[in-house]
C-alpha cells in the first residue's frame, strides 16, 4: 500500500512538461520523534517520556484526557462550530505539526492537573490556555527561524532521517528527468538541503544531487512562494551564502536558487501552470494554494494513509457485513413491500443474453424452433417492462 497512487482527477502524464517536488516528508522522510522527546528543563516535568498513542492525533482530548458527553456539554452547550471564529481553532497541516500538538497536549495535561479549568493560576499570576499555545507557536516559529533547530537536525542527521536503504529516490527521479523537467522547491535553506539530500546514496558514484533537478529552490517560504513570493537571489553552492541583488540571468545547470515565487519558476523552466505536476505533503501550503492560485497539477503524499488502507483490507468482512446491517436497519422500518422488478428486469436480460449468444455463437448444435420463440418472448416481455418466468 505505500506504493500506490489513488486518483481523484484522471490526468494524462504525457501532457506534463515538468515535475515538481517538495523535500521534507516527500523526498526525505524525517525519522519517529517518540524515541528523541526532550525533557524541558524549565517545567516541573512529571515524565520526561510520556507515552504516545496511535489514535493520538485522531482522538478529542483535553490534555490526555478524554472529555466526557457532559465535559462537553458544559464547554459548549450548542455544540455548533462557526466556521467564520477560526480564533478557536489551527489547523494541522502537516506530520511535522504532530510534535508541536503533542507538546502543547502535554503542556495542557500538566497544567490542568495543577489549577483551574480555563489555565494555570499561582497566587497573581494567570496563563491561559490560549496563551500557553501561543507561546508554543512563537517557540516554533523560533526555533526554525534561527536555524538552530535543522542545525541539531544535521550533526546527527542519520539519527533524525530515515536513508532508504533501496536507493529509490535517484530511481525516481532520473526517468521523471528524462521525461520532462524537474525542479525542487523547499522552505529549507541551502545548507540542509545540501547535507540531507546527500543520504539517499546515490547509484552512479559522484554523481551530485542537484543534476537530478533542472532547477532548485530554497528558503520558498511557501505558501507566500505561490503568491507575491520573494526577492530571487543566486547562491554561492560553495559558501552556502546568497549573492547580493535579484537574479534576472536564464537559468544555469546545477544552480541554486533562494526566495522567488511561482511565477519565477514557471518563467525559468519556460512552462505554464497546467504543464506542472507538484507533488508534495502540505496540504495547504503545497496542494491547495499551488492549485488554485497557479493551476498546477498535484500531487498529495500521504504516508499515514498506509496504515488505514492496511486496516481496511485486513478488516473488508467486518466493512461488508456493517454495510449490510445498515442496509437491513434501514429498511426495518419500511412499511411497504419491496420493489421486484428491477431485479426480475436484471435476471431475465441476464437469460436473454445467455440464449442470445447461444443461438448466434455458443451453440455447435442446431437450434429448435422452440428456444427461438422463448428467446423472441423474452425479448419482447423486455420491451415492456414485464420480464416473466418463460
Amino acid at each position: 500500500f505505500p506504493s500506490r497512487i489513488f486518483v481523484n482527477c484522471s490526468l494524462a502524464l504525457e501532457t506534463i512538461r515538468c515535475f515538481g517536488f517538495d523535500m521534507d516528508y516527500t523526498l526525505l522522510s524525517p525519522a519517529s520523534a517518540l524515541q528523541h522527546l526532550p525533557s524541558l528543563a524549565a517545567l516541573p516535568w512529571p515524565c520526561t517520556r510520556p507515552t504516545l498513542s496511535q489514535c493520538f492525533p485522531t482522538s478529542p482530548s483535553h490534555g490526555f484526557v478524554s472529555p466526557s458527553r457532559a465535559e462537553i456539554w458544559n464547554y459548549d452547550p450548542n455544540k455548533f462550530i462557526q466556521r467564520d471564529d477560526m480564533k478557536r481553532f489551527h489547523i494541522l497541516n502537516t506530520l511535522f505539526n504532530l510534535r508541536e500538538a503533542y507538546l502543547y497536549t502535554c503542556l495542557v495535561d500538566f497544567f490542568t492537573n495543577c489549577t483551574c479549568d480555563t489555565g494555570y493560576k499561582h497566587g497573581n499570576l494567570f496563563m491561559s490556555f490560549c496563551s500557553i499555545f501561543q507561546d508554543v507557536r512563537e517557540a516554533m516559529d523560533h526555533v526554525h527561524l534561527l536555524g538552530c533547530l535543522k542545525e541539531k537536525m544535521l550533526e546527527n542527521l542519520e539519527k533524525f532521517m530515515v536513508k532508504d536503504p533501496h536507493v529509490r529516490v535517484p530511481l525516481l527521479l532520473s526517468p521523471m528527468k528524462e521525461a520532462g523537467k524537474g525542479f525542487l522547491a523547499t522552505n529549507s535553506d541551502y545548507n540542509y538541503t545540501d547535507v540531507s539530500t546527500q543520504l539517499p546514496a546515490t547509484p552512479r558514484a559522484g554523481r551530485l544531487w542537484r543534476s537530478y533537478f533542472n532547477l532548485i529552490v530554497v528558503d520558498t517560504r511557501k505558501p507566500l512562494f505561490f503568491t507575491e513570493g520573494t526577492v530571487l537571489r543566486q547562491v554561492n553552492t560553495d559558501t552556502g551564502k546568497l549573492w547580493i541583488g535579484t537574479y534576472t540571468r536564464p537559468l544555469q545547470h546545477c544552480a541554486v536558487y533562494s526566495g522567488g515565487s511561482s511565477d519565477m519558476v514557471c518563467d525559468l523552466l519556460r512552462v505554464k501552470g497546467k504543464d506542472i505536476l507538484y507533488i508534495g505533503d502540505h496540504i495547504f501550503g503545497d496542494i491547495l494554494k499551488s492549485k488554485r492560485r497557479q493551476g498546477w497539477r498535484t500531487f498529495l503524499v500521504l504516508p499515514e494513509l498506509a496504515r488505514e488502507l492496511h486496516v481496511w483490507m485486513e478488516k473488508r468482512e467486518i466493512f461488508k457485513e456493517l454495510r449490510r446491517l445498515d442496509v437491513q436497519l434501514a429498511d426495518s422500518s419500511c412499511k411497504a413491500e419491496p420493489d421486484c422488478s428491477r431485479g426480475c428486469r436484471e435476471v431475465g436480460e441476464g437469460h436473454l443474453t445467455w440464449l442470445g449468444a447461444q443461438i448466434q455463437f455458443g451453440s455447435s448444435q442446431p437450434q429448435s424452433p422452440e428456444l427461438q420463440g422463448t428467446c423472441q418472448l423474452l425479448s419482447l416481455q423486455l420491451e415492456q417492462g414485464k420480464p416473466e418466468a418463460v
